[in-house]
């Protein structure tokens, strides 16, 4: 009976000795939310009938390098001349490739608007006058994850001095319809 009497004041001790030492826990739940929103994005990509590129292909800065022009000689590949009286202008191709994602928009509108003004040259991008001044609009129906050929095209003076640099950007918005 001793033998009973004392595993039985073992077994307490030991319940209560690894009672004394058990670590203490906690919990908690995290909420995660999330707002799914429709997105487009714009990059610009060489068109096979254009002059490449010179840097940014595929993404939404990119730089159309034309070169050497002239209203009369050779030109790089894929650039298209043609002359009046006073004026040549010189053009090429440039693709334009809108995507949307989680959007249920049909279509996008494209305008543009040149970074600076000019007042000695003029400019068109798909056919339509871009100044500083205000957007032009390319397209009111542009097709998702196509590229969409818009030609940059500068009509230069016979009146420019050779040697004149010819420096702008074409700022591009995309807006979902």
């Amino acid at each position: 009976m001793k033998k009973v009497m004392l595993l039985t004041i073992f077994a307490a001790l030991m319940m209560i000795s690894s009672a004394a030492i058990a670590q203490t826990t906690a919990s908690g739940t995290l909420t995660v939310t999330a707002t799914v929103n429709g997105s487009i994005q714009l990059v610009f990509n060489s068109d096979a009938s254009g002059l490449a590129l010179s840097s940014g292909a595929g993404t939404n800065a990119a730089t159309l390098a034309f070169g050497n022009v002239s209203a009369f000689g050779a030109l790089a590949a894929g650039i298209v001349r043609s002359t009046t009286a006073t004026t040549f202008t010189v053009s090429s191709a440039v693709d334009v490739q809108v995507a949307k994602t989680n959007s249920a928009s049909a279509n996008y509108t494209l305008k543009a608007q040149l970074g600076a003004a000019d007042a000695v040259n003029t400019w068109s991008v798909g056919g339509v006058a871009v100044t500083n001044a205000a957007q032009s609009t390319l397209t009111a129906t542009g097709a998702y994850a196509a590229n969409s050929n818009f030609p940059v095209a500068i009509t230069v003076p016979f009146t420019t001095a050779s040697g004149t640099l010819i420096s702008n950007s074409i700022n591009y918005v995309a807006t979902a319809n």
